[in-house]
């Protein structure tokens, strides 16, 4: 049965899309079977994996209105152990259609129940909001990865944010766990970046992952291509930084 692990922040531009991308791809290549579930509106990790959102007939929507099964809509990817359920902008209506829907935060949880046992990993990235969606990828996952920018006013909202988790955990889903906190855009250059990595170990002590991903031109232009960085320049700093995130986030999520 698959570990769900979503990636999280209700704040834009801190790299949640480039981690849920390349975290999944560096479990794919560790021959972990990973699927990712594109449940942003905007489909960044759709197109991110090179897949032309105007070709596709249906998408994570049309699932979770049930239209169609989980089945029918995964897509292959370049790296033969990945996979991803894909989105689109219609899925926007989703907040709207299903607000009133008795049992609407388990939605996703139920969606993904016929192909969990096909995985050893299900990835899911959440829109930069603490939306219906937000709160549906964590009443289905096992843990929460949080990516948290290295620059000022990282901190802010990462407050909110675990708050949400704990009142998810009281009311919804008592299982899940925080898998970690990871420092993204991290640049050894500036001491702002090692400030903002003091104060998260301070205050959240080993929550935060030893991996951290550096500002990186090829893992900047690798979405561009609509590849993983693995599949774009798999001996550059962003992939090797990915890998090393791979085998943390399996070691601490098979013992959390």
């Amino acid at each position: 049965m698959a570990q769900i692990i979503c990636i999280a922040n209700q704040k834009g531009g801190v790299g949640k899309t480039t981690t849920s991308i390349n975290l999944s791809a560096a479990l794919a290549v560790m021959s972990k079977k990973t699927l990712i579930v594109d449940c942003d509106p905007q489909a960044n990790a759709t197109t991110g994996i090179g897949l032309d959102k105007t070709t596709l007939e249906k998408t994570l929507y049309h699932g979770l209105i049930g239209e169609v099964s989980a089945e029918d809509i995964v897509v292959d990817t370049e790296i033969e152990a990945l996979k991803i359920i894909p989105s689109r902008v219609e899925l926007i209506g989703f907040e709207v259609e299903m607000m009133s829907k008795p049992e609407r935060e388990r939605i996703l949880l139920s969606f993904l129940d016929s192909i969990r046992d096909d995985y050893d990993y299900i990835v899911i990235d959440c829109p930069p909001s603490l939306s219906l969606l937000t709160l549906n990828a964590m009443t289905a996952a096992d843990s929460v990865l949080i990516p948290l920018q290295s620059e000022f006013y990282a901190l802010e909202g990462l407050t909110q944010l675990l708050e949400t988790v704990k009142r998810i955990k009281i009311s919804i889903n008592p299982d899940l766990k925080i898998a970690g906190i990871l420092l993204t855009m991290f640049d050894k250059r500036t001491n702002l970046s090692f400030q903002v990595a003091e104060e998260a170990e301070k205050y959240f002590t080993d929550q935060v992952f030893k991996t951290k991903i550096p500002r990186n031109i090829r893992l900047g232009e690798a979405p561009s291509f609509g590849k993983p960085i693995f599949v774009y320049d798999s001996s550059s700093k962003g992939a090797k930084s990915y890998s090393d995130l791979a085998q943390e986030v399996v070691h601490r999520v098979e013992s959390i």
